[in-house]
């Protein structure tokens, strides 16, 4: 805050699932704003009655005009004093005090009056970005209701307990995370992970806290307590963000801690050379002057404000960014790293292509090996079973570890195998084309004879595509480290539009490889699964698919993707690095109001009230422009709304 910029910023308060969220009033019912409303008022009517000739009226009431300003940072910068901490609001108490003294009651009236309006709408800039974040919370119901034997009890929200068993009613909303135990419906996850588009929900599956059920009335078992959930970590995580400050606000900190001992000490300085050349009075004035002008009002709000604006409003289209270091790091990157399996591609196979031999039909040889895979739990088995759920039982079936299956189908004898193990022959040309686009290849065999080949591959994410180009429409390039073979790796690569393609990588060499990246350029990590942990925490920034995503790599991300689109990448990134700009205009601008009012005040060009006019008309710039962080660019907006 500005009245207190060089001092630790207190706690937040805990927040509790389910409690009503205060929301600020509308400006004109704020009464943070009364004391700056009415020691405005009181100063319009002291300039009034001064024009007036009533000289003593209009001293009493810019006394007034004063004292209500002074009420709002006075006390505040004494209670600093007496803790060994000096702000920026002890300079306007030693102006304001020195004003007075010198007969300028006017000019010092002026100064509480701008000062304390200046820190009202500071406050509510902050407290309005902080608003929105806990919003999120507003999606937590206050009650629920819960099963204890045969009995339904409805409890708050903040009692429920691990191993509870809810009861969600068609429309309701799922107060804290669980897995659903008897029946089935549809979820809509949009208002917490983005996805527009509601999903299918039975038993065994995960639901998460602010979801909200369809039709389907559901029994869900809590898997978290009510006041720890998925939802209320998001938000305790960005809350949390803007305390591990960036390098653009150490910077701010690190010029406006010693400007205010500066101020001081220049003041004291102007104030001695004047009793030396014999004009104390003026030479005073100027020395109050002085510590207005070089005080960093500007500046140590110049950061936090956009931060927490930024990132609240991330937040809210599905990416928790946990820090404001992080922020800032993110909007510098220029190059993106993704792992392959379940960031870029769905994470599990499907059958991409059959091919068939003489007039054997593709389904017929989907359906053959079907029928034998049904009881296998190898991933390529779970692919070809999904693509022909209606295939006969077979019999007789033999797994042959590393090579294959075999069964009987309806009197046919099946194999299904790889390559290696049954010889495509006549389909060795095909064998190898799938193989070259990327895919497995299974070969099936009916009867002794070579019935056809499927292909399967885990299939690019349908916003793949679209992504990379979105990344290089912003200038940066992509990179795909992968630990699959390098001939599935490049074609994947290629039908994404991915530039580089580091293949057959174990978790040491990504987290080598992005070690290496970063030596260049600012690099980004995109992953989900445990193995990807350590490139995530090598990497300048690294993005977590927290939906789906494996908590190992979501701890070691600095951004957690709540939901699945790919999208929010770009999105992120362009509302980063305009985050990013808007950091850099405002401690520019807070540094040459201050650079240029210096020399200003020393030489007299502008008195006490100019000086303090222009200081807290640069503050209130940078305020909105630190608010306008919260905005999500045009070019994105429609992704963030999804």
């Amino acid at each position: 805050m500005t009245a207190a910029c060089c001092a630790a910023e207190a706690p937040t308060r805990p927040i509790v699932p389910g409690e009503e969220i205060e929301t600020a009033p509308a400006w004109w019912r704020d009464p943070a704003l009364l004391p700056s409303v009415i020691s405005g008022a009181f100063l319009l009517g002291g300039f009034a009655f001064g024009f007036a000739g009533q000289a003593l009226i209009a001293t009493i009431l810019e006394s007034i005009a004063l004292l209500a300003g002074a009420w709002t940072f006075v006390p505040g910068a004494l209670r600093g004093v007496a803790r060994g901490k000096i702000g920026v609001s002890l300079l306007m108490t030693i102006a304001a005090v020195g004003a007075v003294a010198l007969g300028h009651v006017a000019e010092a009236a002026a100064l509480a009056f701008l000062f304390s309006l200046a820190e009202a709408l500071e406050d509510r800039a902050m407290d309005r970005a902080k608003a929105g974040l806990r919003e999120l919370l507003s999606l937590v119901p206050q009650t629920a209701r819960v099963m204890h034997g045969e009995e339904v009890h409805t409890v708050p929200v903040a009692n429920l307990r691990e191993n509870d068993r809810l009861i969600i009613g068609a429309g309701d909303r799922i107060a804290t995370d669980g897995v659903i135990v008897e029946g089935q419906s549809h979820i809509d996850t949009s208002a917490v992970t983005g996805e527009s588009i509601p999903v299918a929900a039975a038993a065994g599956d995960e639901v998460a806290a602010g979801t909200v059920n369809g039709s389907g009335s559901l029994v869900v078992r809590a898997t978290a307590d009510g006041r720890d959930n998925s939802l209320t970590q998001i938000v305790a995580l960005v809350e949390q963000a803007h305390a591990r400050k960036g390098s653009r606000a150490r910077l701010a900190d690190r010029i406006a801690r010693p400007l205010v001992m500066i101020s001081l000490i220049a003041a004291a300085f102007v104030a001695v050379f004047g009793f030396i050349i014999g004009d104390p009075w003026t030479w005073v004035e100027r020395a109050l002057i002085v510590l207005v002008a070089a005080s960093p009002c500007a500046l140590a709000i110049a950061v936090p404000v956009t931060v927490i604006s930024a990132i609240g409003s991330a937040s809210k289209f599905g990416i928790v960014i946990k820090s404001g270091a992080a922020f800032e790091r993110f909007g510098a990157v220029e190059q993106v790293a993704f792992d392959k399996t379940g960031t870029l591609t769905n994470g599990h196979p499907e059958v991409a292509e059959v091919r068939t031999a003489g007039e054997i039909t593709e389904a017929q040889v989907v359906a053959w090996a079907a029928a034998v895979e049904a009881t296998s739990t190898h991933p390529l088995a779970e692919a070809i079973a999904a693509a022909a759920p209606a295939a006969p039982a077979a019999a007789d079936i033999i797994e042959e570890a590393g090579h294959g299956i075999r069964g009987t189908v309806q009197g046919t004898a099946v194999r299904v195998g790889s390559p290696r193990w049954i010889n495509p022959g006549g389909l060795s040309a095909d064998a190898e084309e799938l193989a070259e686009a990327g895919m497995t290849v299974v070969v099936v065999e009916a009867d002794g004879e070579v019935a056809g080949l499927i292909g399967a591959r885990d299939e690019l994410r349908s916003e793949a595509k679209e992504t990379i180009a979105m990344l290089a429409e912003e200038g940066v390039n992509t990179i795909m480290l992968t630990g699959d073979n390098r001939r599935t790796a490049q074609a994947i690569a290629a039908a994404a539009g991915i530039d580089e393609v580091r293949a057959e990588q174990l978790p040491a060499d990504k987290a080598a490889a992005i070690a290496g990246l970063n030596e260049g350029r600012p690099t980004a990590m995109v992953g989900d699964g445990i193995n990807d942990a350590p490139a995530l925490a090598t990497a300048t920034v690294g993005i977590a698919m927290g939906a789906t995503g494996s908590a190992a790599a979501v701890e070691s991300a600095d951004i957690a993707l709540t939901g699945r689109d790919l999208r929010l990448i770009p999105a992120a990134l362009a509302h980063a690095r305009r985050g990013r700009k808007i950091m850099t205009v405002n401690i520019a601008l807070s540094l040459a109001t201050v650079l240029a009012l210096f020399p200003i005040a020393v030489f007299g060009v502008l008195n006490l009230a100019g000086v303090v006019l222009v200081h807290e008309l640069v503050e209130i710039i940078v305020i909105l422009n630190g608010v306008r962080a919260a905005r999500v660019g045009r070019k994105y907006r429609g992704i963030a709304a999804q």
